[in-house]
């Protein structure tokens, strides 16, 4: 082995091509890429024509495995070589690493097998290997080898010389492609959590029904159990489960949302577990998963009624265990995160078709919350159009001032079957297609379907309507019910009290 002091790095005088070369080459490796793996393909190839290697290898190291693992060869025709992974010290490359240095190699010297068994996994002669370590701060990243000059000579000291100063500058591209996929992952958490406000949506809604629900969440959020939120869709699940983790002792951790109705099976359980490198095809680099996201915070599984049933089983044990392994992997990982779930489907019914577990069901429902559909708590209408109207009109830069009597009316009619999403919807489409100052109901274009609710509150102040129509849909649904309060309750899906409560405010009676 000869040994090489990295300083001076040149001692003969620069030759102009190679060094118009160099500057080609520091430019590519500095271009964007769209992963690592592009990134340390381009690095190797560069390193070979820089050197005039007839082969190369690459070793990368992946920060959480502390190991070197092969990631990428040129000029072996398709008999790649065996090294898998390996330690610092620990062969040519992990000796390279530890020394920090480039050095130069010849079959003779001083590891005459090693080259035999290069030769042999090559399936041509090595006679000559440099080998230099990719290092930036201190920390190898990569080993790069390189094998036999094209030219049949020995690689010599010119050529290692320009490997180490390649060596830096590949190194830096490394780091920063690794601080680039840190800030995409960190963006990633950001952009879960950085919706409006400080970080979650806005919580709006004053009325009864929905303050009740979202006093329940206050309450249980200071415990660390499952909770399952169940509503129809577009009822604002999602923000109660943002309100369940701002208000327990994990507020100040991560909130993780993920939608389990928006991915394939195989894509879902890489997106919740994460997955080693090389465990399907396109894993080119260990992932993390939004378990490990969550760690120390909350993650919300939205639409849980939509994970398939063998993936179910791996979800049920790490509610039970409290453990999970990446996708390709057998290394147990804890998962330190609470889980709040939510669906629109009726789970009982699915655990009775036999299309969702149980077990899972019951470990997930420990503390259950159903949010009631926006028809059955129409005081908060307005107070959600006023509030969407304000953030629109902004946004399109109209002076709006609000929305007319027929408007309201026809909000008050309408039966709102996609809920709170609905009516934001209604009010963003008002907004862009309006050219008064007062939103009517053409603007809305809701529906036809409206109902006869509407004309009774024509002319009416907002609040004297909004408690007729109160008055009216209890009524209905009491007289339906024969008068008895815990029946009328449990249909309307609100708690007895409530609704006793409403009874007496709005004196109704048979």
């Amino acid at each position: 082995m000869r040994r090489v002091k990295p300083k001076p790095m040149f001692k003969q005088a620069v030759d102009p091509k190679r060094f118009e070369s160099f500057i080609g080459i520091a430019d590519l490796i500095n271009s964007n890429y769209p992963d690592m793996r592009a990134l340390l393909a381009q690095i190797l190839e560069c390193a070979a024509g820089l050197a005039g290697a007839q082969a190369a290898w690459l070793l990368f190291r992946e920060k959480e495995a502390g190991e070197f693992s092969f990631e990428i060869a040129l000029g072996f025709g398709g008999k790649a070589p065996r090294w898998f992974s390996l330690e610092e010290g620990e062969e040519i490359a992990g000796r390279a690493a530890e020394r920090r240095a480039a050095f130069i190699l010849e079959e003779g010297n001083t590891y005459p097998r090693f080259f035999a068994g290069l030769s042999s996994q090559a399936g041509f002669p090595a006679v000559s290997l440099l080998a230099a370590p990719l290092s930036c701060d201190n920390e190898v990243l990569a080993v790069i080898g390189l094998v036999n000059k094209k030219d049949g000579g020995r690689f010599t000291q010119e050529d290692l010389d320009w490997m180490e100063v390649f060596a830096g500058q590949a190194a830096r591209a490394i780091r920063n492609m690794k601080n680039l996929q840190k800030a995409h992952e960190e963006i990633g958490i950001l952009r879960d959590k950085v919706v409006a406000g400080h970080g979650y949506h806005i919580f709006v809604g004053s009325g009864g029904a929905i303050q009740e629900k979202l006093s329940l969440a206050k309450k249980v959020a200071a415990s660390d159990s499952s909770v399952l939120i169940l509503g129809e869709s577009g009822v604002g699940k999602e923000l109660f489960a943002e309100q369940i983790h701002l208000n327990s002792p994990r507020k100040d951790g991560p909130f993780i949302r993920v939608n389990c109705a928006a991915l394939p099976e195989a894509l879902l359980e890489s997106e919740l577990f994460g997955h080693v490198k090389g465990a399907f095809t396109d894993a080119s680099s260990l992932r993390r998963g939004r378990f490990e996201l969550a760690n120390g915070g909350t993650i919300f599984l939205d639409e849980v009624g939509d994970i398939p049933l063998p993936l179910q089983a791996k979800l049920l044990r790490v509610l039970q265990h409290r453990v999970f392994e990446r996708l390709g992997s057998n290394d147990l990982l804890t998962a330190d995160a609470r889980i709040v779930a939510a669906t629109n489907k009726d789970i009982e019914k699915e655990v009775e078709k036999g299309s969702f577990r149980s077990d899972l069901y019951y470990r997930l429902n420990v503390l259950p919350m159903h949010i009631p559909p926006l028809r059955q708590r129409p005081e908060d209408i307005m107070e959600l159009a006023e509030f969407f109207l304000a953030r629109f009109a902004e946004e399109t830069g109209k002076k709006i001032k609000g929305f007319s009597e027929t408007a309201v009316k026809e909000m008050f009619a309408y039966s709102w079957p996609g809920n709170v999403r609905e009516l934001e919807n209604a009010v963003q489409r008002a907004a862009v297609v309006t050219m008064n100052d007062l939103i009517g109901p053409g603007d809305l274009l809701l529906p036809l379907d409206r109902g006869k609710t509407g004309d009774s509150y024509a002319g009416k102040p907002f609040r004297e309507a909004v408690q007729g129509f109160k008055k009216s849909f209890l009524s209905t649904a009491l007289k339906n019910n024969n008068w008895n309060q815990t029946v009328t309750a449990q249909s309307l899906k609100i708690q007895r009290t409530y609704l006793a409560k409403l009874v007496k405010e709005l004196e109704i009676s048979k």
